[in-house]
Formats: structure tokens, C-alpha cells, sequence
């Protein structure tokens, strides 16, 4: 599995706290910003990581803003992209398990390091369960050919 990993200025704290977690899962990952405190545009970070999610190029995705509301939003924009804001260890699962989502996003205004951790290793490490949820995630898929992605 890679993971690539993107923040706003809102979230590089978090994001430098789960970069920790995925080295000690053994997980490659790409940070692709941002870096630094001075406020920046969350689509601008988002986009990046939805669509090297979506073009197969990294497994996962993982998003950091203020609220993980911004980021959720933009990278639900591009097609493929199943994108769940969590903030609790069982959202993590069931949007795993059920959903098949593949960008989590979080908030650092919302969630400790702590909780972080306990969610970014849940969602890693839960896998798709299939069956009657793989009906439905092809149900969403159906939706974005029909009505494509305003």
C-alpha cells in the first residue's frame, strides 16, 4: 500500500503526527504539502492528492485541514474518489468497510494526535467487505457516469 498525504496550513501539525504513524506501519507514503503556517487554499492541496488517488498511482489518501470538511468536499469532486471526514475510530472503519473510501479526511481543530493515530491505523489496516456493500459503491459510480462530477 502507498499513501500520499496532503495538508492545508490548518493541518500540518496532524499531518506531521500521522506521517510518524506510516513510517511505523512500514507504510510508503508522499507528503505533497503543505509546509509551512501561512494560510493557503485547501483545494489547492486536496486536488493533488484526489487525483494520484484516482489515476492509481497511490492506494490512499489522507487529508488534514482545520475541520477535514474543505478537503473532503474538493476531493469528492473527481471522479473515483470516495472521501469520508472521520473523526471517531468507528467512522474509520465503517467508511472502510463498508464504503470502500479511499481518502480519509481529518481535522486538526477537531481531533488530537492521539485519536488521530488510533484513526489512520484503523482506516489503514480495515479492509472493503464486499457484497452487498460493493453493490451500493457501484451504485455511486453510477452516479458519477450519469451525472458526472459539477
Amino acid at each position: 500500500m502507498k499513501v500520499v498525504l496532503g495538508s492545508d496550513h490548518g493541518g500540518i501539525h496532524l499531518k506531521e503526527a500521522i506521517k510518524s504513524v506510516l513510517e511505523d506501519m512500514h507504510i510508503p507514503f508522499e507528503d505533497v504539502g503543505c509546509d509551512c503556517p501561512d494560510s493557503v487554499d485547501y483545494p489547492d492541496y486536496a486536488l493533488p492528492v484526489a487525483k494520484r488517488v484516482a489515476d492509481g498511482e497511490f492506494d490512499r489518501g489522507i487529508l488534514i485541514c482545520g475541520t477535514g470538511l474543505g478537503m473532503s468536499i474538493t476531493a469528492n469532486k473527481v471522479p473515483g474518489i470516495r472521501c469520508a471526514v472521520v473523526s471517531d475510530e468507528f467512522s474509520a472503519q465503517m467508511s472502510r468497510e463498508h464504503n470502500n473510501a479511499n481518502v480519509l479526511a481529518l481535522g486538526e481543530r477537531v481531533i488530537g494526535p492521539g485519536l488521530a493515530e488510533k484513526i489512520v491505523r484503523t482506516w489503514l489496516t480495515t479492509e472493503f467487505a464486499g457484497g452487498r456493500h460493493a453493490r451500493r459503491v457501484e451504485k455511486i459510480h453510477a452516479v458519477e457516469k450519469e451525472h458526472g462530477n459539477r
